[in-house]
């Protein structure tokens, strides 16, 4: 087994729920970080050999409890461990945690740490942040990528973050029912995040990205069951699930995206939009909208759609503009354009866009859209330096390959054209 890629997808899925059972034992973010990296040191020495554990979860558990506790004890009494041969084999005591995995004990270890990252000591953008590192276990680079701020802003948030909890006195325990009511939105918020990250892959693997989706997903399932007549849980539940059913067919077989008018709509997950569906239909019974029913709105007008031209675009362009007036963002507005552009044109399109080019400058996705654009009223070279600049920022090389196909496409026209004239 000299292939490693099955442990560190082992490690990425076991992650949530080690840390938080380490930090519901020790009380101490950085000693359950410390806890859980030891223990996965020790996976990567140990699991190529002897192959993995029958629960890695419980195993890493386990493995980082006591070498936080041998830590402390070194520091105590200045003894050294015995080398690794000499302890004893871990497999029966591992087995008995990973029964009590299933207890009440443990059941709720993430959605709890969960609830204490976001604590309303800490400004929301820290939770969120200091969630997604410590929950998810996502690098600096990739979470700054989710917030479109620098990766050294990113750092100092994030050590600030830790820095206030570790001085103010917040109690490492399960809220109770007020403080959780007041907490949703900041954890529904780190769930979306956390899914948007696995979706988009930026510089992982699909079973990262696989992953990453399932956490999320299975993580507001586990919100709706705190909350079962939240309509807003109901709805990002149904966005996740309607978005997360696409993915099959996001990328062909060369690994290349394809865009939503050329996906294979045989592919979509069917079991998930249904899901999604019925989830949608019952947060809107409630009459009380939010950001996420209405994004889930839009999901639901792609998935019911059988054929990219029955999508009902003036009803998406109507809901973009209503998640504008409820929560305005520059990437809700370039969103909006794709539909805009449908309905109105590539020129009214650039037109509702144009505002934003200083504010999403080293957005990826922006230049991408403006470049589309700019192609289909034959502006090329307009259109070659978008696409230039969104490559340049392009998070995977699925995202880069794309660009490269416009650029080729514009170079074959262009020269297409010479020989017209000549």
């Amino acid at each position: 087994m000299n292939d490693l890629a099955w442990i560190e997808a082992a490690l990425t899925g076991a992650r949530p729920q080690a840390v938080a059972a380490l930090l519901r034992y020790f009380r101490d973010l950085d000693t359950a970080e410390e806890a859980f990296q030891d223990a996965s040191l020790r996976a990567l020495k140990t699991w190529p050999v002897k192959g993995p554990p029958r629960d890695p979860a419980a195993w890493l558990i386990l493995v980082g409890r006591n070498a936080a506790v041998d830590a402390a004890r070194r520091r105590r009494r200045h003894e050294p461990l015995p080398p690794d041969e000499l302890l004893s084999d871990l497999e029966d005591t591992e087995a008995a945690l990973a029964e009590r995995l299933d207890s009440d004990d443990y059941r709720d270890d993430i959605l709890r740490l969960l609830f204490i990252c976001c604590h309303p000591e800490l400004p929301a953008t820290q939770q969120i942040a200091l969630a997604l590192r410590i929950v998810s276990g996502l690098t600096v680079a990739q979470i700054a990528r989710a917030f479109l701020v620098g990766e050294s802003a990113m750092e100092q948030r994030i050590t600030r973050a830790k820095a206030r909890v570790a001085a103010a006195t917040v109690p490492f325990e399960a809220p109770g029912a007020p403080e959780r009511a007041e907490r949703v939105a900041a954890v529904a918020a780190m769930i979306y995040l956390v899914f948007n990250e696995g979706y988009s892959a930026t510089g992982d693997t699909n079973d990262m990205r696989r992953q990453l989706c399932g956490e999320a997903i299975r993580l507001a399932r586990l919100l709706l069951r705190l909350f079962p007549a939240e309509p807003e849980i109901m709805g990002l539940a149904a966005l996740m699930l309607l978005q997360h059913a696409r993915s099959a067919a996001r990328l062909d077989a060369e690994g290349q995206l394809v865009l939503l008018d050329a996906q294979d709509r045989a592919l979509w997950n069917r079991t998930e939009i249904g899901e999604g569906l019925a989830l949608l239909d019952k947060a809107l019974r409630h009459a009380r909208p939010g950001p996420y029913q209405v994004q889930a709105a839009i999901a639901a007008l792609h998935a019911r759609a059988a054929h990219p031209q029955d999508t009902d675009w003036a009803e998406i362009d109507f809901l973009y503009a209503t998640l504008e007036a409820m929560q305005p963002s520059p990437v809700v507005t370039l969103n909006r354009a794709v539909a805009v552009a449908k309905l109105r044109g590539p020129a009214a399109a650039l037109e509702l866009i144009a505002p934003l080019a200083e504010r999403l400058a080293g957005y990826f996705h922006f230049h991408g859209v403006r470049g589309a654009l700019l192609l289909q009223l034959d502006r090329g070279e307009e259109a070659r330096e978008a696409f230039n600049r969104a490559i340049a920022l392009a998070n995977s090389p699925a995202e880069a390959a794309h660009i490269r196909a416009h650029l080729d496409r514009l170079d074959v026209g262009m020269a297409q054209g010479d020989a017209s004239l000549g």
